[in-house]
């Protein structure tokens, strides 16, 4: 591939992405208008047409490996399992 192709696809991945960013602020928006109205009639679930919106209160229990960590550094260790990945980015 040639560098002026090259970088013809790097404005168009930086463009696209520049929209996803758009798009993604826009879809945001958007669902803090339909909570607030939730929050405001005071409901978890409302009928729209054919779509069941719900927006509600979840409860789920993670564990703190930050704390375990701290207080079981030796036991934390034989656990650790390495990883290798590759990062794609464009600066």
């Amino acid at each position: 591939m040639s560098e002026r192709m090259l970088l013809n696809r790097v404005k168009k991945l930086k463009a696209l992405e520049a929209q996803q960013k758009e798009l993604e602020a826009q879809i945001e928006a958007l669902k803090d208008e339909i909570k607030a109205d939730m929050q405001e009639r005071g409901v978890e679930q409302q009928a729209a047409g054919d779509f069941l919106i719900r927006w509600t209160t979840v409860t789920a229990n993670r564990f703190d490996s930050k704390a375990f960590q701290k207080e079981h550094e030796t036991l934390y260790s034989q656990y650790l399992k390495q990883t290798v990945s590759r990062r794609f980015s464009i600066a």
